[in-house]
């Protein structure tokens, strides 16, 4: 019998279940490829008391992130996103050299480098040695710890509390929810500002976006969902905004209940009613997505097969988690992918878990001139394809599965 995450309701049967996989960012050395693989069963529930939406068959964080190879500054698209939002957020919370930032899940610093250049002081937290490491080459004080309320308290009685506690792409990695947003509550300075950015249920379900779930996302957050937990513990949504990134997702602003001036913004109540009228209160809305999911995978290996058909030689970019849970579920091996790329080096050389593709640099492709590119982390797709622009020297075509497949050129930028 499973419970709900957050209320500890009574569960009914599975919404989604996309069989057993591997930790979708345990990449393989060569010695370890005949080896038993771990995979563990990846199935999606619904709560229909709090609307929380959530795996559970897997929850030892620290299984995942001891030895992480995901290191954020890859991305030049992210880290704009990131460098952005340190210039929007410093403006309107009137952030200074007097004021204290803490960033949750701070990776290699990609973020916390920018209030570094503005003089605010900041502190990261980083469960990861191997990408904190790279943070504190940089200069960046970060702590190689989960974020708990423990440890929370364990600041404020140094008297280390925030202007502002942000934490991007971090929540839906939580096992412990409760145990989390305490610790927002507990870090923050009576006049402080949250702000959490988390891929957005709504947008995954009409997009298909199934990829997105995987192991070490324990939760998949509708605002609903969202502002019910914060309020648990003393925490009001005050404004929140559509942002494009991972597919569209939500950047929520929470302060303390007990801030005086404490204005919500229409914001809240808009994009509540929009998840409301796509029925994300009801369970039939997710036994629908689970149509949309096999359609994913039909299309998929239908133009895999029809490409080994014809002769055509089809390669991956990317070494992403969701790329993993793609090609498992999906079922496509080396046999219908010859191998993938990608620009971080922590990643070249290795294999992908479950399907094996060997993992090359970008070169390869220049290289070895591919019909078609299948683009993994289709959520960047305009920044790959800019880079691997020069694929139409030789007719080469992009290739991107999520909603559907779809193959476009080069110049489709």
């Amino acid at each position: 019998m499973k419970t709900c995450r957050s209320c500890q309701a009574i569960l009914g049967e599975p919404v989604l279940d996309l069989g057993a996989m591997p930790l979708a960012n345990s990449n393989l050395k060569a010695d370890r490829l005949s080896a038993s693989e771990p995979a563990y069963p990846l199935r999606i529930f619904f709560c229909g008391s709090c609307g929380l939406v959530q795996q559970l068959d897997f929850t030892k964080a620290e299984e995942i992130f001891d030895e992480y190879q995901y290191f954020s500054s890859y991305s030049k698209s992210w880290v704009e996103h990131a460098r952005l939002y340190v210039d929007m957020i410093t403006d309107r919370l009137g952030l200074d050299e007097r004021s204290s930032v803490i960033e949750i899940a701070s990776n290699d610093g990609y973020l916390l480098q920018f209030f570094k250049q503005k003089g605010i002081p900041a502190l990261g937290i980083e469960p990861s040695k191997t990408v904190a490491e790279a943070a504190v080459a940089k200069g960046l004080p970060t702590l190689v710890k989960f974020f708990t309320s423990e440890l929370a308290r364990e600041l404020a009685g140094r008297g280390h509390t925030a202007d502002l506690i942000l934490g991007n792409n971090v929540l839906a990695h939580v096992p412990n929810l409760h145990d989390f947003v305490e610790g927002l509550s507990l870090a923050l300075k009576p006049g402080g500002v949250v702000t959490m950015e988390f891929p957005h249920l709504l947008r995954l379900l009409e997009q298909a976006q199934f990829d997105t779930i995987y192991h070490e996302h324990f939760s998949y957050f509708s605002l609903t969902a969202v502002e019910r937990l914060f309020a648990r513990h003393g925490l009001v949504l005050f404004d929140v905004e559509e942002i494009p990134t991972h597919g569209g997702s939500l950047r929520i602003y929470g302060r303390l209940a007990s801030h005086p001036d404490l204005t919500i913004t229409k914001n809240v109540l808009t994009i509540k009613l929009q998840e409301e009228k796509a029925g994300l209160d009801r369970r039939e809305t997710y036994v629908r997505f689970a149509g949309k999911v096999d359609r994913v995978k039909k299309g998929l290996v239908k133009f895999l097969e029809k490409a080994r058909s014809q002769k055509k030689r089809v390669v991956g970019y990317g070494a992403p988690a969701k790329g993993n849970t793609l090609l498992n579920y999906c079922g496509v091996g080396t046999d219908l992918l010859e191998y993938t790329v990608d620009a971080s080096p922590h990643k070249q050389g290795l294999h992908l878990p479950g399907s094996h593709l060997p993992i090359h640099a970008p070169g390869r492709i220049r290289e070895t001139k591919p019909d078609f590119v299948l683009i993994l982390p289709w959520n960047i797709r305009d920044e790959i394809m800019g880079q691997m622009s020069y694929i139409d020297d030789w007719g080469g075509k992009f290739v991107v599965a999520i909603p559907e497949v779809k193959v476009l050129r080069p110049s489709d930028v």
